[in-house]
């Protein structure tokens, strides 16, 4: 692998494939490495996998609603928020409980009203097996475009009272070496962050050791979540917000375990995605109501919703609109709506674009969606590596070599690391080389054309040219002598950028 996630997305997921196989056939009457190799080369064909993660009542089930645009996630806190799900795309909505030996049970799914309408029924599960069972994990399939391309684990907090619990999170994203050899079960991770305290940092390091050749997934984003709740939901509550994900975006730069830190306000996402024409009538008269009156109604989401207090909406439609908007939501679609705003779709718009979701959406498609061979190719050989250490003393043993070296070059992980450096930093460049510079390691697409600038017709010659115009620049920035470690060390990640977009033009 010469040069970054242009020529993993080639090359990397064929050849995990190549070594996957030849390590089953080396494991031809051994079933359990075997098994455990199937399972390696199966999710290669499979959607990227996305793990939500963070401490409890971090925010994770109702960011996720917010991401599929969709009431799928329970987000009240009941038992089905304490085991590990898994979202997966599907033709008709079902939820499935499964036991650690296999054992399955059809799961009921109830609805009620208010903020938390759904509810995994987990009492009376009936086995196939016909006897009661410990749930391993739960399988949500439904019908969402957003988990056509990204199947998503919604995860149990990690510092829950229960070790047990947390412990489930922790053996999904970086499983202990044992003799069972448990393989990660996430390419990437999602982390929601409320504060950044010593259990976050902690999980993030062991997280964080996948970069290197370890057991965790390679591709950390950060979530500074519930962001509306920061300022005690004022107007600016996400200008505070983007100032504390600044902060811990710093900190986590510093010690390598994040690539990007960004606020979202989850209740506010999911509620713009499902605005109810009611709601926005509600907003509507609202925005009629004093301004001075409404605020001194506001100070509170109990008080908004007491009967006594005299507002154009009444109090069981107060309190829902408190539970699915938050104070925050409720004095933004207030705003928008008096200063024009004057439909349920165009306020729907604001209020997304303003939750935080869609800069995330975009964060993970550049970060995740288009790297979505190699992040899972890494996570692919890192089950091959713990396998083949797990099972020595066959002809197998002779891959590590080639699955370590395939291991330690990380050049992706330095261009995801840079790129959330420059959404929080700037280095001392002029702007339009600083633009270059983000677009070159994979800041708009991971494409050669798109990493040069250049048309999607551009022809290989040209595409080469610029190219090597750009090995040469940045190689030359590089080595200036009034740049700083930081700013050499990006420009050296921009010419191996540009090294990798050449490699594909030419024969291998």
């Amino acid at each position: 692998m010469t040069s970054g996630t242009t020529r993993g997305a080639v090359g990397l997921v064929p050849e995990a494939q190549a070594l996957i196989e030849t390590a089953r056939r080396a494991f031809a009457r051994d079933a359990r490495p075997r098994a455990l190799l199937g399972d390696c080369a199966h999710r290669l064909e499979q959607p990227l996998r996305v793990a939500l993660a963070g401490s409890i009542k971090a925010g994770k089930s109702t960011l996720l609603n917010a991401l599929v645009g969709q009431d799928i996630a329970p987000t009240d806190a009941t038992e089905c928020t304490r085991v590990v799900t898994w979202y997966r795309n599907g033709p008709t909505p079902s939820v499935t409980a499964l036991a650690p030996d296999g054992d399955r049970a059809n799961v009921v799914v109830r609805r009620g009203g208010g903020a938390h309408g759904l509810t995994f029924d987990l009492d009376g599960l009936r086995w196939q097996s016909g006897h009661p069972r410990d749930i391993d994990h739960l399988e949500v399939e439904w019908p969402a475009a957003p988990l056509a391309a990204t199947t998503i684990i919604d995860t149990p907090g990690t510092s829950s009272l229960s070790r047990e619990v947390s412990r489930r999170t922790a053996r999904l994203l970086t499983p202990e070496d044992d003799a069972a050899v448990a393989l990660p079960g996430a390419d990437a991770v999602v982390y929601l962050l409320r504060r950044l305290d010593d259990a976050d940092v902690r999980f993030l390091e062991r997280v964080g050791a996948g970069t290197a050749g370890g057991t965790g997934p390679l591709g950390v984003i950060g979530v500074v979540s519930r962001a509306d709740e920061i300022g005690a939901g004022a107007l600016d509550a996400l200008h505070s917000a983007r100032d504390v994900a600044a902060r811990f975006a710093g900190e986590l730069e510093r010690t390598g375990l994040c690539q990007a830190v960004i606020p979202v306000a989850g209740l506010l996402a999911f509620a713009a995605a499902t605005l109810r024409q009611q709601e926005y009538a509600a907003f509507e008269a609202l925005a009629a109501v004093p301004a001075a009156e409404l605020s001194a109604a506001l100070l509170s989401a109990d008080r908004f919703a007491r009967p006594d207090i005299p507002l154009p909406v009444p109090p069981e439609l107060r309190f829902q609109i408190a539970e699915r908007f938050g104070l925050f939501g409720i004095r933004m679609a207030v705003t928008l709506i008096r200063l024009g705003i004057r439909d349920s779709a165009a306020l729907a718009a604001e209020l997304t674009a303003r939750s935080g979701v869609d800069e995330l959406r975009t964060v993970l498609d550049t970060q995740f969606g288009q790297r979505a061979d190699q992040l899972k190719a890494h996570s692919a050989l890192t089950a091959l590596d713990r396998v083949l250490r797990g099972y020595p003393g066959t002809e197998a043993d002779r891959l590590l070599p080639r699955v370590r070296t395939l291991l330690a070059d990380v050049h992706g992980f330095a261009e995801l690391r840079l790129l959330g450096r420059l959404r929080t930093d700037e280095l001392p460049l002029p702007a339009p080389d600083l633009a270059e510079l983000h677009r070159l390691v994979g800041g708009t697409g991971i494409a050669p054309h798109l990493r040069l600038g250049l048309p999607p017709d551009a022809a290989p010659d040209a595409i080469r040219a610029a190219a090597l115009d750009a090995v040469r620049k940045w190689r030359s920035r590089a080595r200036h002598p009034l740049a700083d470690q930081a700013t050499s060390t990006a420009c050296l990640t921009a010419a191996r950028s540009a090294e990798g977009a050449l490699s594909l033009l030419q024969p291998s």
